[in-house]
């Protein structure tokens, strides 16, 4: 019986999972080449004054590398001082360095600048560069007589057929604009280099129109920029559709709810078109398809009491259905491309077994199998799903359980426990392994793998808890235990408090294909006050610091961060906040 490919990456490959996430490495492979034959280390001084420099170090290698240690003999009385984008250590003259995930894969033949440092005393250049034990500096040239990665190789870089997880093992790619705008903020060095989405949230973002989301890079300049990089995966969101966004105003597109045509032909069209050049046929493109979307066809929807128009219209014309299955079944055509389905949050669609009459759960699932035979697309053009897109939720919650017994009664069954609500999830973990089991079901491949967005939910400020509460009334246990500090799960648009959560890492778990961060850390969820724009973007109260709220959030305040730019706009205030906050904290 042939074993699927999840199936068999977990079992062949579990001991291997285990240790990448023990280890805490990002997105490379946790483990490195035992051999780099001809590998070339370039150590440059760039600048030099009095007893210090700054040196920059490029590694060459022949051979494929997926994670890198190196080290080198310094002249005596030589040392480092500080360094970036490197883990290191230096025993006497013996200095050592280790990637830091993200820059631990370099593709045969490639040459990579993968550090810098500031060093006292000698300049000279050290000797005795090894990586990963291998003596370094000799003669580089192509590799010979290899046999190529298979597709059973869940880390081949290459095109061909499709491989079980994009991430494992990838360099990903860093986009350059979001990465300027960090490192430009204090402390933003540190994060600069985290790949991050490439979102085309309106036609013309796809030739690049100097939006502030996309720059004057277009799509074809991003995906030729990933290539200049070196990268394995480039990260893009496609979010244009008809209607879009039915209840949130901020981040309404520019396409009506009727435009489906010019949906297919003006937008997924060229996109394949530029996607499927022959240039990208070794890229792996990640697609995260139409954020916030086809959840909105569940909760929002006649007769919920928390429906809106725009949402009933777009479940009626059934555009939105129309559109996601098309965008999946032809960008999943391409040989290079691997979708991931937005899927809400635990949040949004986590209530289930425990109050029936509001199954949000279920009939998401139900509704993303339904997917299946629309416009062509098939199971297999759909490589998994994502949660928590551009969201709040935390990965978990160390301190409390949905179903813990407090005050003589279940959590999730209290009637006047508000912040829990009768949903069966308190965190983006639970929710995500629970529905991926519920997607199969509907028919999707037993392979499908998830992605959750961490670039936001990390919750590490000063009223972070540190153990569970001792109260024994249900409000306050779960007040003073939680790590989320929204007002409600309902709230969305720059939320104040909120930190960095995990950085971009593959494998964490045995569902999940990697931890992303595809909302773009500073850059804004709506305008907190209305500003005309010719972007299409409408103001939303749920953006106004002063906002009551309304049923979709419980009537809660909106808890929205107060002087914020239009959707997609840059904030300096904001990414200052999500810094502080970060958790695990910013070194």
């Amino acid at each position: 019986m042939q074993v699927p490919r999840r199936r068999r990456r977990l079992a062949i490959a579990g001991v291997a999972v285990a240790a990448l996430a023990a280890t805490g490495l990002t997105f490379a492979s946790a483990n490195q080449a035992l051999a780099e034959e001809g590998c070339k280390v370039d150590y440059k001084v760039v600048s030099s004054w009095g007893s210090g420099f700054q040196a920059n170090v490029t590694i060459t290698a022949q051979e494929p590398i997926n994670g890198w240690d190196l080290t080198w003999t310094f002249p005596s009385g030589t040392s480092v001082s500080s360094a970036w984008n490197v883990g290191y250590s230096q025993s006497g003259t013996t200095f050592t360095g280790s990637d830091v995930g993200w820059n631990g894969s370099i593709a045969s033949g490639q040459s990579r600048e993968v550090f810098g440092f500031i060093g006292s005393g000698s300049s000279a250049t050290p000797t005795n560069f090894r990586i990963n034990g291998d003596l370094c500096n000799g003669t580089t040239q192509p590799p010979t007589s290899e046999e190529p990665p298979t597709s059973e190789d869940p880390g081949n870089p290459g095109g061909g057929d499709k491989v079980d997880n994009p991430y494992t093992g990838a360099q990903v790619y860093v986009n350059p604009q979001w990465s300027d705008r960090a490192a430009a903020e204090p402390g933003g060095d540190a994060i600069a280099n985290e790949p991050t989405g490439v979102w085309l949230d309106q036609t013309s973002a796809i030739y690049g129109n100097g939006s502030p989301t996309t720059g004057t890079m277009g799509l074809e300049d991003h995906l030729d920029e990933a290539l200049a990089q070196g990268a394995d995966v480039i990260q893009v969101v496609i979010y244009n559709l008809p209607g879009r966004d039915c209840a949130a105003l901020a981040s309404n597109g520019q396409l009506g709810a009727t435009e489906i045509g010019r949906y297919k032909s003006e937008y997924i069209d060229p996109i394949v078109d530029i996607m499927g050049q022959s240039k990208y046929a070794d890229l792996k493109i990640v697609n995260v398809i139409e954020i916030d979307s086809l959840p909105n066809l569940v909760t929002n929807v006649t007769p919920r009491a928390t429906a809106t128009a725009n949402c009933d219209t777009m479940k009626a014309n059934g555009n939105y259905v129309n559109g996601v299955s098309y965008a999946t079944a032809e960008l999943g055509a391409l040989p290079n491309t691997y979708n991931y389905i937005d899927a809400g949050h635990h949040g949004w669609i986590g209530w289930g077994d425990v109050n029936p009459q509001y199954d949000n759960f279920n009939a998401a699932a139900a509704l993303f199998g339904s997917l299946i035979g629309q416009n062509g697309m098939t199971a297999d053009d759909v490589h998994g799903f994502i949660s928590n897109t551009a969201n709040y939720s935390v990965l978990e919650e160390p301190y409390w359980a949905v179903n813990q017994v407090v005050g003589g009664q279940a959590l999730n069954q209290n009637p006047n426990l508000p912040w829990v609500d009768w949903n069966d999830f308190n965190n983006e973990k639970d929710f995500t392994e629970a529905f991926r089991e519920v997607l199969i079901d509907e028919g999707f491949n037993e392979d499908i793998g998830m992605l959750i967005d961490t670039s936001r939910n990390g919750w590490g400020g000063d009223y972070r808890p540190t153990g569970a509460s001792t109260s024994t009334n249900p409000v306050t246990f779960v007040d003073e235990s939680r790590i989320d500090q929204r007002f409600q799960k309902g709230n969305w648009c720059n939320q104040a408090g909120a930190g960095l959560g995990e950085r971009p890492q593959a494998d964490p778990e045995a569902w999940i294909d990697a931890y992303v961060w595809i909302k773009p850390p500073g850059e804004s969820d709506g305008a907190s006050e209305e500003i005309p724009n010719s972007e299409g973007k409408g103001f939303d109260q749920m953006c106004d610091p002063d906002y009551g709220g309304n049923i979709r959030n419980g009537n809660n305040p909106s808890g929205a961060r107060d002087d914020m730019p239009l959707s997609g706009h840059w904030s300096s205030e904001q990414f200052a906040e999500l810094l502080e906050n970060a958790y695990p904290p910013i070194n």
